[in-house]
């Protein structure tokens, strides 16, 4: 595929999803920066861009040093930490604490460190890769009662949710931003019962991106209806 000439800077890339976003991305002519916490070995395609960078840190001079100074027309904040389920009295508040800063500091890292590179870009989009958990209407009605969610997640999801919010509102008619969620997918941090493979989730969402839908912000939920917040 020729290059299209759009940068999209992807965190958590090296498995899962992430690495699927990074695949499809690049295979339809995207340059792309795939972030990843652990050094990993280099790609051999000329249009992707591997550095190291954890989300819990400010941005590392190897991303800064990847973007290079280009607009940057999408963030991908797919990283993501959760927490094993726990009955209350076991719960640890650092987990959930380490689940906050991982899914909404450092989306927020990112989007502030990015900032005038996503301006300078014509058409940019923020993707907050997020969860059903996060929805505080589904959880209110008790639609998710029978999995065993930690309070880590559900809670850092629900404000990464708010944060998709306030950026969209902060940036509204510049930048569009989305919370996406990619499915029941077949990961590591998967219920018991996805089967949705990332390649399919990554394919609906590049997909996405190409859509002309201005509404900002928006709660998608790939292959179906969108959630309420």
């Amino acid at each position: 595929m020729m290059p299209n000439g759009r940068l999209a800077v992807i965190t958590g890339a090296g498995r899962g999803l992430g690495r699927s976003l990074v695949d499809e991305f690049s295979e339809a002519g995207w340059a792309v920066v795939a972030l990843t916490r652990s050094p990993t070995a280099s790609t051999d395609r000329a249009n992707v861009t591997v550095a190291t960078h954890d989300v819990r840190n400010e941005p590392s001079t190897a991303l800064m040093s990847a973007v290079d100074g280009r607009p940057v027309d999408l963030i991908i904040n797919n990283a993501a930490q959760g927490a094993p389920h726990a009955w209350l009295g076991e719960i640890a508040a650092e987990g959930v604490m380490n689940a906050v800063d991982v899914n909404v500091a450092g989306p927020l890292r990112l989007v502030q460190a990015l900032l005038p590179q996503l301006l300078a870009a014509p058409d940019p989009v923020i993707i907050n890769i997020t969860s059903r958990l996060g929805s505080l209407t589904a959880q209110a009605r008790g639609d998710y009662s029978d999995l065993s969610t930690s309070y880590a997640y559900k809670i850092s999801k629900s404000a990464q949710n708010m944060l998709t919010i306030s950026l969209a509102q902060d940036l509204a008619g510049r930048v569009r931003c989305w919370a996406v969620h990619p499915g029941k997918m077949a990961t590591g941090m998967g219920q018991a019962d996805a089967s949705k493979d990332p390649r399919q989730a990554a394919r609906e969402l590049r997909e996405l991106v190409d859509s002309p839908d201005r509404t900002s912000p928006r709660f998608v939920s790939l292959g179906a209806a969108d959630l309420s917040w």
